[in-house]
């Protein structure tokens, strides 16, 4: 299956997002190591809005058009995650209708899972601001 060039988000923050393992036509593969600047307390608990970017961005890249948006997610944070922990997110894209398409996000640590999600992503015809 042939890899794919980022044609979304180009100028997301790695750090915070994630960094692009792999684009395919079936989904996409990004991994963040979550830092000390994400911590929320003394124990190293990491905020789970962090999580939720590097699903988000996961979803984002597997539908990868320039004008995608997202219009909604269902998802299930599943265990707590620690600074200096990498984390891989699997997106796999699922049904799609016209603009709409279905974006399932598995995002893991040493094949544990920790975040799953539902991400329904649009395909605007020009940029949302625009």
């Amino acid at each position: 299956m042939p890899r794919q060039k980022p044609n979304t988000h180009l100028k997301i923050c790695a750090d915070l997002c994630g960094r692009i393992v792999e684009i395919t036509e079936k989904g996409s593969i990004v991994t963040l190591t979550v830092g000390s600047n994400m911590v929320v307390d003394d124990t190293g608990l990491i905020h789970g809005g962090f999580i939720f970017g590097l699903a988000d961005y996961a979803a984002m890249v597997a539908v990868n058009h320039p004008n995608v948006v997202l219009g909604a997610a269902n998802v299930k944070f599943l265990k707590p995650v620690k600074a200096g922990e990498t984390l891989v997110a699997t997106a796999s894209k699922q049904v799609g209708l016209g603009r709409k398409m279905e974006v399932k996000v598995d995002v893991s640590r040493e094949d544990i899972s920790v975040f799953s999600g539902d991400f329904t992503c649009f395909v605007l015809d020009k940029h949302v601001l625009n």
